[in-house]
């Protein structure tokens, strides 16, 4: 049977996160910014969480085997992971989503908010235990999950 026909259409998609180790230094962001630019790879989510010396530039972009491909050819030191991301339809919404999380005993490592509005809603880039309980919990809470495909332009 063919790989296709194997699939769940609805089931849970993750978004792709590299998290880059950069030395601290002034520029250093603007060149994984530019270079990503230059080949038209889109930073769709950011947080950065910095030393004294070196920082960890966390990003979601639409095309992840293009940047992962940059990535490594201009030798950036980052790791690859899967994350959650939700659609926010007000403010309200968090308090749903951490809720919803709560309930179902799944930790939250970390959060931060995409900078463009996928399907024209909000959204929040999420880093949890586990994506796929998370993903089911947050749906059967009226919360819209989304995946890599819904933020490829």
């Amino acid at each position: 049977m063919p790989a296709e026909v194997l699939r769940n259409p609805g089931a849970f998609q993750p978004v792709i996160q590299f998290s880059i180790h950069a030395d601290n230094k002034v520029g250093r962001l603007n060149e994984i910014i530019r270079l990503l630019a230059v080949h038209e790879v889109h930073v769709v989510a950011l947080s950065i969480l910095d030393t004294t010396d070196s920082s960890i530039v966390r990003i979601i972009v639409d095309y992840p085997e293009e940047a992962q491909k940059l990535l490594i050819e201009h030798q950036f030191s980052y790791v690859q992971s899967e994350l959650i991301a939700v659609e926010l339809s007000s403010e309200a919404d968090i308090k749903k989503i951490t809720g919803a999380l709560v309930q179902a005993e799944i930790n939250i490592h970390y959060i931060y908010p995409f900078l463009i509005r996928p399907n024209g809603r909000y959204a929040m880039a999420i880093s949890l235990e586990d994506n796929e309980l998370a993903a089911d919990t947050l749906t059967r809470s009226q919360l819209n999950v989304i995946g890599q495909g819904d933020i490829a332009r």
